[in-house]
């Protein structure tokens, strides 16, 4: 069997495809699994949001794909709810595109510490291309 130009070589059934749509029904299963606690889980978005240096940001969904976690970005806004202030830097965790997804004081706070460690806004959202983090996913291990 010959292979075609530009064809992409199949992917195993574990490979992440981010081109593939969940069903509604695994949505709500993430979501379900997503609102549990999860020691192990949650482990692993601290090291990731601990590795987020000062003036560099990221997103809820990036964090959680580093993690090892693609579709729980509500467990890294619920961790990040959840821990104790100020145990993690969560000032450093945006919305998709850069957007501060908290509401009223908090929101006025995040937008204070990310100005305090240098980081750059267009508008109401972080100059992604500026300031974004590439984080890498071994750093969760």
């Amino acid at each position: 069997m010959r292979k075609r130009r530009n064809e992409a070589p199949p992917l195993s059934p574990l490979t992440w495809n981010p081109q593939v749509v969940p069903t509604s029904r695994v949505r709500r299963a993430i979501l379900r699994d997503g609102s549990r606690p999860n020691e192990e889980r949650e482990a692993a978005f601290r090291r990731i949001i601990l590795s987020i240096p000062p003036g560099k940001v990221s997103t809820y969904g990036k964090v959680a794909a580093a993690a090892g976690y693609p579709l729980y970005h509500r467990a890294v806004a619920r961790l990040l709810r959840m821990d104790p202030a100020d145990s993690l830097p969560w000032h450093r965790v945006l919305g998709a595109g850069g957007v501060i997804k908290l509401r009223n004081d908090a929101a006025i706070e995040q937008r204070r510490r990310l100005r305090m460690e240098g980081v750059k806004f267009l508008g109401q959202r972080v100059d992604m291309e500026r300031c974004e983090h590439a984080l890498r996913s071994w750093e969760a291990l």
